[in-house]
């Protein structure tokens, strides 16, 4: 990770976890493609929704093949949810039919809110070389599923990041963490969003609410929960615990994660496809208005 001046906070707040959570359960994800045949890992299915709600889907990429990745994310619809695509290492390009276009590219997130809908693209510019990074689904509340788009690229300078005493370096993407606050907030879901850079041997504590869903996905080397080891490509879904204030990782091996959780909505989740609504009639209804060229503004 490149340390960068403008975005770096030298002044923290510790956080005290005294009762830390355990796994619950690890979850090895499962191989498919999207898009244009893009290969990709799923790691947070359709299964798991309820369980880690307001979370719906992770997906995890990454590519040395061209041939894997360079047909990418063409046309298609969205509608009653934010998707949060961070791209560790490549350059997307974005468009999308409320007038948003964007540059994704090493370090950067591109956060879009689909609200009432909205038709997207993400293509690749790059013919060569490597493409890594993440996909992550984040429901909206019932008030809020037919809201105007909005779109937010976060370039990798603007992301708050910190340096633990204990081997720790830390990016923001959303929330809160040792008083430094993320590069987006939301009020209802409250998503907590980390990218976690380890030296081996280094212990990271994050406190967070008993209510919260939460989840760890290592993605280089292996980290200790507890008891439990998480090797690499494994994502650990922490145990919800009445008392429990937080979680407390240690690294064995340098090794990198994401931290994420969010308070749960605990409304009706029906998702047909891109669309994710709290009823059937809600989902026909996107369907027909896809169809009549309503998701176009």
């Amino acid at each position: 990770m490149k340390d960068q001046v403008s975005n770096t906070v030298t002044t923290i707040k510790p956080e005290i976890v005294t009762q830390p959570r355990v796994v619950e359960q690890l979850i090895a994800g499962q191989a498919t493609s999207d898009g244009d045949g893009v290969k990709l890992t799923r790691v947070l299915t359709q299964g798991l929704q309820t369980r880690l709600d307001p979370f719906l889907m992770l997906d995890a990429f990454g590519a040395d093949d061209p041939q894997d990745y360079i047909g990418g994310f063409p046309d298609h619809p969205h509608r009653g949810f934010e998707t949060v695509t961070y791209m560790l290492t490549g350059r997307m390009r974005h468009h999308d039919s409320a007038g948003n276009s964007g540059l994704l590219q090493n370090g950067g997130v591109q956060w879009m809110t689909a609200g009432r809908g909205v038709i997207h693209s993400e293509l690749p510019e790059q013919e060569e070389g490597r493409m890594e990074g993440f996909q992550l689904w984040l429901n909206l509340p019932a008030k809020d599923k037919m809201i105007a788009p909005w779109y937010k690229d976060i370039q990798s300078d603007t992301i708050p990041q910190f340096s633990t005493a204990e081997g720790a370096t830390v990016r923001v993407i959303a929330g809160n963490s040792h008083g430094v606050a993320g590069a987006v907030q939301r009020d209802v879901t409250e998503p907590l969003y980390l990218d976690l850079h380890l030296q081996d041997g280094a212990v990271f504590s994050q406190a967070m609410a008993a209510e919260m869903n939460a989840f760890v996905y290592v993605y280089r080397g292996e980290l200790q929960i507890g008891d439990k080891a998480v090797p690499q490509q494994r994502m650990a879904i922490l145990r919800n615990e009445p008392g429990s204030d937080g979680v407390t990782l240690r690294a064995n091996g340098a090794s990198r994660a994401l931290l994420i959780a969010g308070r749960p909505l605990r409304e009706p989740i029906v998702q047909y496809g891109p669309f994710v609504m709290n009823t059937q009639a809600e989902i026909f209804a996107a369907i027909n208005d896809f169809r009549a060229g309503k998701l176009t503004a």
